[in-house]
């Protein structure tokens, strides 16, 4: 586990349906230099695929993303997260249902949640969404990253499955 940022590169763990449609669209944000999808935020030790998708883990398809803040703030990221899935649905993104799809931001430091927490409540404000954000800011503890076949999934499988994109929406970022 390396929760040890420096001020050439920051980690960010977030949660918002099926990895792999999250994946596709955050590597591709200006700035982000890796990413890695995987299980965090449950209870289960070593979590595999198979445990996971019976929803009794306790984890959530995540997504570990390496930034360079100098290029892309840990804001400026959260933002774009909130464009790419649907943070107002309970356990749910697309076709995908059950608490492992769950929307949440995993926090690093007492800075990342009061961003997130700020930045959850410009998204309310903003309207674009027709219900309330339900995403969930809570520590991080552990990830457990995924198998290598579900890494840049859909890199080697294109077509596959997804239910993300770009939402192309003012969420009141702010200038």
């Amino acid at each position: 586990m390396n929760t040890t940022d420096t001020t050439e590169q920051q980690t960010a763990y977030l949660a918002g349906g099926c990895f792999w449609g999250m994946e596709e669209l955050v590597r591709d944000i200006p700035g982000v230099l890796e990413t890695e999808v995987g299980y965090t935020g449950g209870n289960t030790p070593d979590a595999r695929y198979e445990q996971v998708t019976t929803g009794r883990t306790g984890h959530a398809e995540s997504l570990k993303v390496i930034f360079d803040p100098q290029r892309l703030s840990y804001r400026h990221l959260l933002f774009e997260f909130f464009r790419m899935h649907n943070p107002t649905t309970r356990n749910q993104q697309g076709n995908d249902i059950g608490t492992q799809y769950r929307s949440a931001i995993f926090y690093l430091n007492e800075a990342q949640r009061h961003t997130a927490e700020e930045v959850i409540k410009s998204v309310d404000a903003s309207g674009e969404w027709q219900a309330k954000v339900v995403t969930e800011v809570v520590p991080f503890r552990e990830f457990y990253r995924a198998e290598k076949y579900h890494q840049k999934y859909l890199i080697k499988n294109r077509g596959g499955y997804t239910c993300h994109y770009v939402r192309r929406f003012d969420l009141g970022e702010g200038k």
